[in-house]
């Protein structure tokens, strides 16, 4: 562990110094708890990244993934193309980049995870638990997607692309080596490529639906699925600062490898035409709510904000690490690795579309995993030169980003048992939860299995993380207070925080949040699948929505337990701050208190709706 000293700078803009870290680990201090009970608390120091810098590769390796490669170019090609960069943008400047700075604020300067931050305000504790069940949702998918790229990656070592030419007993299947415009036959089945023949029939096994259940799983993913989980486990091992070395190689890796493809597919005939058709505007696409509707969302989802890996990576880092420098670098990144990926993407379906003879670019691209594996492998399959290579470059790419990100996911997860149980060791809980994961990954890796991910993600992800979005903001902005957030940031950073970021935390980034969610129950329909999958589906939701009172109620019958207080006193005060609430070393903390209480102490009382929203947000009486 680092010994880093630290320095600040507090309210009433006096320097303040404290012992090093390392000294105060040894430090015993009194403290008084959230239930009001006095014990002596030894402070116990979080782990820490080696490097400040691995810390923002880190969030890089976590924020771009599958997102970045196969649901941002599909969702701009479906929304306006080029027109859909400016309200994405726009979207990214007042509602992605603010929350993802929030995020990094409250877990640098709490070393809390998603669920112990809301020491901020106990009786919100469930907003955590419940974004813990999303992220463990998301965990057990995302693993399956790593084993169907590393299964892809490995076949692209053969003599000839597999997926390149139809298996006999593959009827209405057209080579997708063959390269020139089919001639129209007299069948009226539709013909479909040996690349999309090959991952429904040979990879995923298909079944046509899910009236006969999920299947047993194919032992060849499997193998590939223990493989992704061996990876993760061997980084994640040591904590963050394992996380942190394998970071310089999953940041900075998959740029090398995004360069060479941007170049080669730029030397594909028709490879122009594609990327034009991705980046030209439709401007009459502007005034949809939906298109709006999708920048949002897809800013959620490329950024990873409200899941809870931001605050538990920003939970190993030195107290004064310029998190606003990181924010700010990461968004435009994200977004510019996403422009990046498009480009690559559709110059490749650009020259699909030229070689096949098909005049419309938009029939031959496909949402989400069939982008990745039935398209993309389609195009390369037509390659004359060293389709291997290429196909290896991308899935190697794809396979690095997606450990990345799957870091980020598990971390969160890990974080918050740790947190809530610190006697248990860092590898225990690793394991344990690489274990529960793969265990329930292998459940999409069945012949229904993909339609079943699609159920889970839709009701146990979206909708959990889409819902408790709007809460965290809410309690954050308006509970916790955006004035107080605006001195955390000068205690912790000695800087001030300026109306561009308070406007956009009390008003804007919750109000488009909460019109996201609107409107995505305004457009809510059951899955089209057996009954019983959309009760299992809605059971994990309401699972996930019963945690913000079950612990409201635990917060405050705990109050009551341990103080006379009415009921509405202690609903009330479970609201507030714990007492242990702050830095984690004790000896800042304490000067934080310290200063907080005299902030407190001089406040004049402000009366009035309207000026205590001033107040609170622009520190305005």
């Amino acid at each position: 562990m680092e010994n880093h000293a630290f320095s600040g700078t507090g309210e009433n803009g006096k320097p303040i110094e404290s012992r090093s870290v390392a000294s105060a680990m040894n430090s015993t201090t009194t403290l008084q708890t959230d239930s009001d009970e006095t014990k002596t608390t030894t402070t116990s120091t979080r782990d820490k990244w080696g490097r400040d810098i691995e810390f923002m590769l880190s969030c890089i390796a976590y924020s771009v993934g599958f997102g970045n490669i196969w649901k941002f170019p599909y969702t701009a090609l479906k929304h306006g193309g080029g027109a859909f960069l400016l309200p994405y943008l726009i979207v990214l400047f007042i509602v992605g980049r603010p929350i993802y700075y929030l995020e990094m604020i409250l877990g640098q300067f709490s070393s809390r995870g998603c669920v112990k931050l809301y020491d901020l305000a106990p009786a919100m504790r469930g907003i955590g638990v419940a974004q813990t069940i999303a992220m463990f949702v998301v965990m057990t998918y995302y693993a399956p997607v790593l084993a169907i790229t590393f299964r892809y990656f490995v076949a692209s070592f053969s003599s000839t692309l597999p997926w390149g030419e139809c298996n006999p007993e593959w009827s209405n299947c057209v080579n997708s080596s063959f390269v020139g415009k089919l001639e129209p036959t007299n069948t009226s089945l539709e013909l479909q490529s040996s690349a999309e023949l090959y991952f429904l029939k040979e990879v995923i096994h298909k079944a046509p639906s899910l009236d006969d259940g999920l299947g047993m799983p194919d032992w060849k993913l499997a193998l590939c699925l223990l493989f992704a989980w061996i990876v993760v486990a061997t980084i994640l091992i040591r904590g963050a600062k394992s996380t942190g070395k394998a970071s310089y190689f999953l940041a900075i890796f998959p740029y090398v490898i995004i360069l060479i493809l941007l170049i080669q597919t730029v030397m594909l005939d028709g490879a122009m035409q594609g990327i034009l058709y991705f980046i030209t505007p439709q401007w009459d696409k502007l005034l949809s709510i939906e298109v709006w509707y999708e920048a949002v969302t897809q800013c959620f989802f490329s950024l990873s904000v409200c899941y809870g890996g931001i605050i538990a990576y920003s939970s190993f880092n030195n107290f004064s690490n310029n998190v606003h420098r990181d924010a700010v670098i990461i968004s435009w990144l994200d977004t510019f690795t996403s422009i990046i990926a498009g480009c690559i993407v559709f110059g490749v379906i650009g020259n699909l579309a030229y070689v096949s003879g098909q005049p419309d670019i938009q029939k031959l691209a496909r949402d989400g995993a069939g982008l990745t594996f039935m398209t993309y492998p389609d195009a390369i399959a037509k390659f004359q030169f060293l389709p291997q290579l290429f196909s290896g470059l991308f899935f190697l790419m794809l396979f690095i980003v997606g450990v990345g990100s799957n870091l980020g996911v598990t971390t969160s997860i890990i974080t918050a048992i740790r947190d809530h149980r610190p006697n248990l060791q860092h590898w225990q809980v690793v394991l344990g939860t690489v274990a529960i994961g793969y265990v329930f990954g292998l459940l999409y890796l069945t012949p229904g299995g993909f339609d079943f991910l699609d159920v889970i993600d839709y009701y146990g992800a979206k909708y959990v993380t889409l819902t408790f979005a709007v809460l965290e903001l809410a309690t954050i902005a308006w509970i916790y207070g955006v004035d107080r957030i605006c001195r955390d940031v000068k205690f912790m950073l000695g800087i001030e925080t300026s109306f561009y970021w308070r406007l956009c935390w009390g008003l804007i980034a919750p109000a488009a949040t909460l019109l996201i969610l609107i409107f995505s129950f305004a457009d809510f329909e059951l899955q089209k699948v057996p009954m019983g999958y959309n009760v299992l589906g809605l059971f994990i939701y309401a699972i996930a929505l019963l945690q913000l009172p079950g612990w409201y109620i635990y917060a405050v019958r705990r109050r009551r337990s341990k103080q006379t207080e009415s009921l509405r006193k202690a609903a009330r005060n479970a609201l507030q701050p714990s007492d242990i609430w702050g830095p984690e070393n004790d000896a800042i903390r304490l000067q934080y208190q310290r200063e907080e209480e005299q902030y407190q102490a001089i406040q004049p009382t402000v009366t009035g709706a309207l000026r205590r929203i001033k107040k609170r947000m622009f520190n305005i009486d």
